[in-house]
């Protein structure tokens, strides 16, 4: 097995040439490492009964694709949906108590029927449960990818869920669908599926005669005339969200398959059908890029001027006191913040290099107005990711 950084190139290799939809398709299919999303939808009954049948059948084209030669993480939602039942609910609950006390029993009978399905093939699942706090903490973050890591190192399936327990509805990820994104880049995937009851992106309505199949997304000019609803009744994650966790995805240099579970073979498989997200190898994130902007907690604000706007997002550009007009929070040096424009506009985020305190008395002022030992750059431009070149 590859370590992390010889594994970071060859995907950046592997990237730098898919050209056409065929090619990335083919990519796909021959994937080493992948993460595999699946929606609360394909895997219980219309009772939100968890189906072993469901799983089973799921478990079955995973593991033609290991045998094959592939790491397989799986990103498993419907805990909340399994603890219906259980507790006698017919309709999914709304208030937060109820929906972590859902999900406190639903994961016990979802992991259950996990191992039971894969242990078929003699093969052990690990449950990891990661919250947004989790993943936007860099110590956390990195725990986890080595517990990935290592749990695929032993040969388990590593079945990931938001931890809905604990979570509070401040520090969610919101979907599933976006957890895998976050997921795929941080164990650095080669291409993630995200398998719903939606067999790919349509124009509009898929109900709609009219309707028509996107196959592939190179770009947001290709969603322009697109219209995208949002979650089911048992799901919390519609079409946007995955379109939105898609386009994360492909911002980290992951490509994406979105399509249907009823379709796990051939996507596995073939990787023929849905819709593909292609990656822009020149707009790329690195992984601490991409963590920075998507997933870490923000300690404090800074906001800036239109100049300093204007500079920082051209790319390689530091930021300055000069070019901040308010500072908000009480973070320390080497703090992630985030910076706004004038009118409030999401710029991009950094790793500070002042406490507040420091920084509130240079806000303004040029560089050789301040005292020596203060005249670094607030955030270098080797710290500094902006939303600029957004896929």
């Amino acid at each position: 097995m590859t370590n992390d950084t010889e594994h970071a190139s060859a995907l950046t290799r592997t990237n730098e040439t898919l050209k056409t939809e065929e090619q990335l398709r083919h990519h796909i299919a021959s994937a080493k490492r992948v993460v595999v999303k699946i929606g609360t939808s394909s895997l219980v009954d219309d009772n939100y009964t968890v189906s072993q049948d469901h799983i089973d059948r799921i478990v079955d084209a995973l593991q033609a694709r290991m045998a094959a030669g592939s790491d397989v993480i799986v990103v498993s939602s419907g805990a909340i949906a399994a603890g219906m039942a259980p507790l006698g609910l017919t309709s999914r609950p709304r208030d937060l108590a109820t929906k972590q006390a859902a999900a406190a029993v639903g994961q016990v009978h979802l992991a259950q029927s996990w191992a039971r399905s894969f242990a078929r093939y003699d093969r052990t699942i690990g449950q990891v449960l990661l919250t947004q706090s989790d993943a936007g903490r860099r110590d956390r973050a990195r725990n986890a990818q080595r517990t990935i890591d290592k749990l695929r190192q032993f040969g388990t399936v590593p079945i990931v869920n938001e931890n809905d327990t604990v979570a509070t509805s401040e520090m969610r990820f919101g979907d599933n669908d976006r957890l895998s994104a976050i997921v795929s880049t941080l164990v650095s995937a080669d291409a993630l599926y995200l398998l719903s009851d939606v067999d790919g992106l349509y124009d509009r309505n898929p109900t709609d005669p009219d309707a028509r199949l996107i196959t592939q997304v190179r770009s947001g000019k290709d969603l322009e005339n697109v219209v995208a609803g949002d979650g089911g009744a048992l799901g919390t994650g519609g079409m946007a969200a995955k379109v939105s966790a898609a386009r994360l995805a492909a911002r980290g240099g992951v490509p994406v398959l979105l399509t249907s579970a009823n379709s796990i073979e051939r996507a596995l498989g073939t990787a023929d059908c849905g819709t593909v997200f292609h990656t822009r190898l020149q707009s790329s994130l690195s992984a601490w890029k991409f963590w920075v902007l998507y997933a870490a907690d923000a300690e404090g604000v800074l906001r800036l001027d239109r100049g300093a706007v204007r500079a920082v997002t051209r790319g390689g550009t530091s930021l300055l006191a000069v070019g901040i007009t308010e500072v908000e929070g009480d973070f320390h040096s080497g703090d992630i913040v985030e910076i706004l424009g004038p009118e409030g506009e999401a710029v991009g985020r950094g790793v500070v290099a002042y406490d507040a305190s420091e920084l509130t008395g240079m806000v303004g002022k040029n560089t050789r107005d301040l005292e020596p030992h203060l005249r670094r750059p607030v955030v270098h431009a080797d710290y500094l990711s902006n939303y600029a070149t957004r896929l």
